[in-house]
């Protein structure tokens, strides 16, 4: 259970003005659908940290040893620095008009494409290889997503205009050090 609580925390706090978040948000207003892009978004993001989650647990598994200790510690503080830099969504990274196909499909495509390599991806690989429970990492992170990324659709750029997201940076760039603080004193 530790494993999903954890992993839920996390990427709920780091997703908060993430790249994948502004997606959302300009999904939103893009076609105003919230339900078919909070599915579209929740099947990408459980598609995308499933596989993530799998790749941690295989690493974690094949790279066991003391060190290993030391290289997932040095990853959250480096999340803790990645976090403090300002997320901006490029041109490229948006669907640029209406394809044929749905808007959930549409979100699912996007999201599932612009989360690859991001921090909360990355950060789901490392959950994984710490818990090695792949499982509750997956839903854990997916939630995560869900609980930062629901609102966003929702409340659409009302979010970002209320939300302090330079002091939401510091806050998770705070856990994360924490976080790999903690794993290099456990050892």
């Amino acid at each position: 259970m530790e494993a999903f609580l954890v992993s839920t925390g996390l990427v709920a706090i780091a997703e908060i003005g993430d790249k994948t978040q502004l997606l959302a948000m300009l999904l939103a207003a893009r076609f105003r659908k919230p339900w078919p892009i909070i599915l579209g978004i929740f099947i990408a993001t459980l598609l995308n940290h499933a596989c993530a989650s799998a790749l941690g647990a295989l690493a974690g598994h094949w790279l066991d040893g003391p060190w290993m200790r030391w290289v997932l510690g040095g990853l959250f503080l480096a999340f803790a620095a990645w976090a403090l830099i300002p997320d901006k969504l490029g041109e490229d990274e948006a669907p640029r008009e209406r394809s044929h196909g749905s808007v959930f499909l549409a979100t699912a495509i996007a999201f599932f494409l612009v989360e690859m390599g991001d921090k909360t991806q990355v950060a789901t690989v490392a959950l994984a290889a710490q818990f090695q429970a792949i499982a509750l990492v997956a839903m854990g992170t997916t939630l995560g997503m869900m609980i930062a990324n629901a609102p966003a659709v929702f409340l659409g750029e009302a979010t970002a205009r209320a939300v302090p997201l330079h002091l939401i940076r510091w806050a998770a760039a705070a856990v994360f050090a924490a976080v790999g603080t903690w794993i290099l004193a456990a050892g």
